[in-house]
C-alpha cells in the first residue's frame, strides 16, 4: 500500500504532460496572436507630415489597423533628421505597442555622420520589415552633352571644374550616392546640398547646374516631358517603374547597388512572436493591391520580406555607406 500512493501520483502525472506540453506551447502562440495587440498602437514617424516616410508610414497604418483589430496610430516626432523620435522608440516599452517608421538615412547614414545620435541601430531595434524601395535616378539638364554614365563621367574629367550635383543635402542618401560614384570612377563631380530634393530639381531644370541625384516621384512629370535627361539609376537592378533608365552597373560601375527604402522597427527585446506576427501582417498589407497603389503614389516599390532579411540590408549597408562617409569626410552638427 505505501507504494500505491506514489505510483498512482506518478500514472497521473504521466498522464498530464501531454497536456502540460501542449499548453507550454500554446502560451507563446496565444501571447503572439491572441493576446497582442491589447491596445493601439503607437507608430512614431520621425519626420514631418507631409514627405515620403510620413505618407509610407500613414499608408502603412490604416492597413494594419484593420489587420490587427486596433487602432495602428501615426505620430509624427520630427527632428535631427529623424533621430529624435528614433531615439523615443529605441527607449520605449518591448512589448510591440511602440514602432518605429525608419527611413534608410536615418539608420545607415546618421551613425556615422552624426557625433551623436543616442542609439544604436542593431542594438536598440528589432527590425520587422521593411516597407519599400524608392528609386534614386541620376538626371541631366538636356544642355548637357551627355547622355550616359559614361559620358557624364568624361565630360566631369573633361572640364576644369569638373561637374556640379545637386542633392536633397549633406548626409542624405543622394549625397551618398554622388561621393560613392567620384570614389568608384575618379569623376570630377562637386556636391550642391539643397534644403529638400525639389529645389535641387528645380536649378537642374533651370540650368543652374548640370546634374542631380533625385527621388523618381519627384521628378516623373519633367522625365515624361523630356525636361530632364535620366542618366542612370544607381541601384544594383532596373526599376520596376522605369524599366528603360539602366542602372550604374549596366553604365560601367561595377558593385554599384545603392538604394532609398523605408521599414518598421520594434525596440530591442520585443518578443518574437509578436515580431512574427507584425512581420506576417505587414507582408499581408504590402500583397494588398490598394496599398501597393497608395505606396506607388509616394513613389515606393512595396518590398514584403523577411524580418532577418531587412536585419541584414541594414547591417550591410551601415558597413557600406561607414566607409564612404568616411573617405569623403561627411560629418554634421
Amino acid at each position: 500500500m505505501t507504494h500505491d500512493k506514489p505510483s498512482l501520483r506518478r500514472r497521473k502525472l504521466l498522464a498530464a504532460a501531454p497536456a502540460l506540453a501542449l499548453a507550454g506551447i500554446a502560451a507563446p502562440a496565444a501571447f503572439g496572436q491572441g493576446g497582442y495587440p491589447s491596445k493601439p498602437i503607437r507608430l512614431v514617424i520621425p519626420f514631418a507630415p507631409g514627405g515620403v516616410t510620413d505618407t509610407s508610414g500613414r499608408a502603412i497604418a490604416e492597413a494594419l489597423s484593420k489587420r490587427l483589430g486596433q487602432q495602428v496610430v501615426p505620430d509624427n516626432r520630427p527632428g535631427a533628421s529623424g533621430n529624435i523620435g528614433s531615439q523615443q522608440v529605441a527607449t520605449a516599452e518591448p512589448d510591440g505597442h511602440t514602432l518605429l517608421v525608419v527611413l534608410d538615412g536615418t539608420f545607415v547614414i546618421n551613425p556615422h555622420v552624426y557625433e551623436k545620435v543616442g542609439f544604436d541601430p542593431m542594438r536598440d531595434f528589432a527590425p520587422v520589415g521593411k516597407i519599400g524601395d524608392s528609386t534614386i535616378i541620376l538626371v541631366a539638364n538636356p544642355g548637357l552633352k551627355a547622355r550616359s554614365l559614361q559620358e557624364v563621367i568624361a565630360v566631369s574629367k573633361s572640364q576644369a571644374g569638373g561637374l556640379a550635383y545637386g542633392t536633397s543635402g549633406n548626409g542624405s542618401i543622394t549625397h551618398i550616392a554622388g561621393e560613392l560614384l567620384k570614389q568608384r570612377t575618379g569623376a570630377n563631380l562637386t556636391h550642391v546640398p539643397y534644403k529638400g530634393g525639389g529645389p535641387a530639381v528645380a536649378d537642374v531644370l533651370a540650368g543652374h547646374i548640370p546634374l542631380a541625384f533625385a527621388s523618381a516621384a519627384s521628378i516623373h512629370g519633367h522625365l515624361k516631358a523630356g525636361k530632364l535627361v535620366p542618366i542612370g539609376v544607381p541601384s544594383g537592378k532596373r526599376s520596376p517603374q522605369y524599366p528603360d533608365i539602366p542602372t550604374f552597373v549596366e553604365g560601367g560601375v561595377p558593385r554599384f547597388d545603392l538604394n532609398s527604402w523605408v521599414g518598421i522597427v520594434a525596440p530591442a527585446k520585443t518578443p518574437k512572436p509578436i515580431l512574427d506576427r507584425l512581420n506576417s501582417e505587414l507582408n499581408a498589407a504590402l500583397n494588398d493591391p490598394a496599398v501597393r497603389e497608395k505606396l506607388a503614389g509616394s513613389g515606393i516599390g512595396a518590398a514584403p520580406g523577411t524580418a532577418e532579411s531587412f536585419a541584414n540590408v541594414i547591417r550591410t549597408e551601415l558597413a557600406t555607406y561607414g566607409s564612404v562617409i568616411k573617405a569623403a569626410g561627411i560629418k554634421l552638427e
